[in-house]
């Protein structure tokens, strides 16, 4: 994977770089952000440039080539563990994951997309081995995934890290992981990416389209491209997006509770639906009233909870 095809981050890029040439490179890092700002991608990059280091030109090329397809020896990734719609099609899970999965195979309890002690296990067996080159990598996705029997087991690799290995962890939630962990890595803060630079990525995207994608995108590359990519997904968002528009249009109570049903239950459908009533409250004119502004914060911060869903729906229309 080449830097020019990352959008933005160039000063955490430029700091990874830095770390490789001076030979000042941690033994673990830790990329936090929320997501799709890109932080796989480049932890990849990484690695890959790890990998590379010191070797020939045709060398690098056959590196590439093998890490793009997780066929390096000495790169090891823990991302996806198991895909609902797949079912247990491991063959289509090792496109994301290298790491054995023969105990998830084994046990129908494994089939979370959740890090189990198995997992850890699995991975550890792997750490060890003789590295083909300088480097060897290893990178979890979302290491927040991590039961606590998980979480402690991996403390203890990173207490006593195999030589020359490097560990690249991504993370939305830090504040979920043990500080003890966080403190055995070197912290990495992703941010979102200007509207500028993420224009680079809608290129022949009509202009419409380009305004609507960079709006909902919220600065996040990923988004971006899912956008970009699935008129479906596109034509969707558009629809969701006119919906939490017509909240703020409505005019009755039962209106209103009518368009919120999609916060009643707990999903991706609903946490997409409150992203939408934020952006499109954000477009109201005039500048909507700070009880307004209050009451979808306080409703954001209760769904995070435990808390009866459909009667804080009713509350925040009440208070609209």
């Amino acid at each position: 994977m080449e830097k020019s095809s990352i959008v933005g981050h160039d000063d955490l890029l430029d700091q990874l770089k830095t770390d490789l040439a001076q030979e000042n490179v941690a033994h673990a890092y830790l990329f936090t952000g929320p997501e799709r700002l890109g932080k796989m991608t480049v932890a990849r990059w990484f690695a890959t440039e790890l990998l590379t280091a010191g070797q020939s030109e045709a060398q690098q090329e056959i590196i590439r080539h093998e890490t793009e397809r997780l066929m390096h020896p000495d790169l090891l990734i823990l991302d996806q563990l198991w895909i609902e719609e797949v079912s247990e099609d491991w063959e289509q899970i090792a496109q994301y994951s290298n790491i054995p999965q023969t105990h998830r195979a084994k046990k129908p309890a494994a089939k979370t997309d959740t890090i189990g002690i198995d997992d850890v296990r699995a991975l550890q067996e792997r750490l060890y081995e003789t590295a083909a080159g300088t480097w060897r990598c290893c990178i979890i996705r979302d290491v927040d995934r991590m039961q606590d029997e998980a979480s402690n087991a991996f403390l203890k690799i990173l207490e006593e890290p195999p030589n020359r290995l490097v560990f690249i962890l991504t993370t939305r939630a830090s504040a979920s992981l043990l500080p003890t962990v966080i403190s055995r890595t070197r912290v990495m803060r992703f941010h979102k990416v200007s509207q500028g630079e993420l224009r680079i990525l809608l290129e022949g995207v009509a202009p419409d389209d380009a305004r609507f994608i960079l709006h909902v995108a919220q600065g996040a590359p990923g988004a971006v491209c899912a956008l970009r990519d699935d008129p479906d997904l596109l034509r969707a968002a558009r629809l969701v997006h006119a919906q939490a528009q017509s909240f703020w249009n409505a005019t009755t109570l039962r209106e209103r509770m009518q368009i919120l049903k999609p916060l009643h239950e707990r999903s991706a459908s609903s946490d997409e639906f409150l992203l939408h009533l934020f952006l499109t409250l954000r477009e109201q004119t005039p500048r909507p009233e700070e009880h307004t502004v209050r009451a979808l914060i306080d409703l954001t911060e209760g769904l995070e909870t435990n808390a009866h869903r459909e009667l804080l729906a009713q509350r925040f229309a009440l208070a609209i």
